[in-house]
C-alpha cells in the first residue's frame, strides 16, 4: 500500500469527525425538563378543559408527544427523573383537575379520590403509550451513548501507535 493511500485511510476511519444523532443531543437537566413537561401539560389541560368542557384526545396526544420530547431533551445523568416522569406527570394533572374541575375528568359529584382514579382509568392508554415511548427513547439514547463512546475509541490512535 502506498503512502498516499495508507494516510487516506488513516483519515477516513480515524479523522473523521463524529456527528451527534438525535439520541445524543439531549443536555437539559432533568429538574428543568420535568417542570417544563408539568408547564407544557397543564396549559393544554387548561385549553383543553376550556375549549371542550373535558379532556379530549388532543391532550393524550399531546401527553404522548410531551414524555418523548422529555426523553429526547434531558442529559444522560437524568434519566431516571424522564423515566419516572410520565405516570406522575399524568397524577398530577388529573389531580389538578380533580381539584379545580370535577366534571372535566368524572362525574362532578364524585369525590377527590374517585375522580383521580377515573381520570386515570380514562387516560390509561395515552399513559401506556407516552411511558413505553420514554422508556424506549431512554434505552436507544443509552444504546446510542454507550457505542458512540467505543466509536470514539476506536477511532483514537493507541498510545502504542502515537509513538511511532
Amino acid at each position: 500500500m502506498t503512502r498516499r493511500a495508507a494516510a487516506y485511510r488513516a483519515q477516513v476511519s480515524t479523522m473523521a469527525p463524529h456527528h451527534r444523532t438525535l439520541w445524543e443531543e439531549g443536555r437539559r437537566p432533568g429538574v428543568l425538563v420535568a417542570t417544563a413537561a408539568g408547564l407544557v401539560l397543564m396549559c393544554i389541560a387548561a385549553l383543553d378543559v376550556a375549549v371542550f368542557s373535558r379532556l379530549t384526545l388532543f391532550f393524550d396526544l399531546v401527553f404522548v408527544l410531551v414524555c418523548t420530547a422529555a426523553a429526547l431533551a434531558v442529559r444522560p445523568r437524568d434519566f431516571f427523573v424522564t423515566g419516572v416522569l410520565p405516570p406522575l406527570l399524568m397524577a398530577a394533572t388529573i389531580g389538578v383537575l380533580a381539584m379545580a374541575a370535577r366534571g372535566a375528568v368524572a362525574d362532578a359529584r364524585d369525590g377527590f379520590l374517585q375522580t383521580l382514579v377515573s381520570g386515570l382509568a380514562h387516560h390509561a392508554g395515552a399513559l401506556t403509550v407516552g411511558y413505553a415511548l420514554t422508556l424506549a427513547v431512554l434505552a436507544l439514547r443509552q444504546v446510542a451513548r454507550r457505542n458512540s463512546g467505543a466509536i470514539r475509541a476506536a477511532g483514537r490512535p493507541s498510545r502504542a501507535r502515537a509513538r511511532h
